[in-house]
């Protein structure tokens, strides 16, 4: 991903914790501007509706649909995780 704070180029995992920051310029990563939902024209500025409001868009915070600005991220999908969990318990 790219960092908003800095425009360095900012190797992820899997996913992006909290308290990931960039090695560069010590931004915050899971924030609302490194999200590709942002959208400071949208509603409460994020193109997500299901998403609860951030007031701090430049803080870490603990948005479920977070996906990072130029990744193949997805927002984790809790129920499909519970069926495919679920799934396997009934398999033989």
């Amino acid at each position: 991903m790219k960092c908003v704070f800095c425009g360095e180029e900012v190797q992820v995992g899997d996913t992006v914790t909290r308290n990931d920051t960039c090695p560069h310029c010590k931004g915050e990563l899971h924030c609302c501007k490194q999200c590709r939902y942002y959208d400071p024209h949208a509603y409460n500025e994020c193109r997500e509706v299901r998403a609860e409001r951030v007031f701090d868009k430049v803080r870490a915070n603990f948005c479920e649909y977070f996906v990072p600005i130029g990744s193949s991220l997805g927002p984790v999908n809790r129920a499909q995780q519970a069926r495919k969990a679920l799934e396997a318990l009934f398999k033989r």
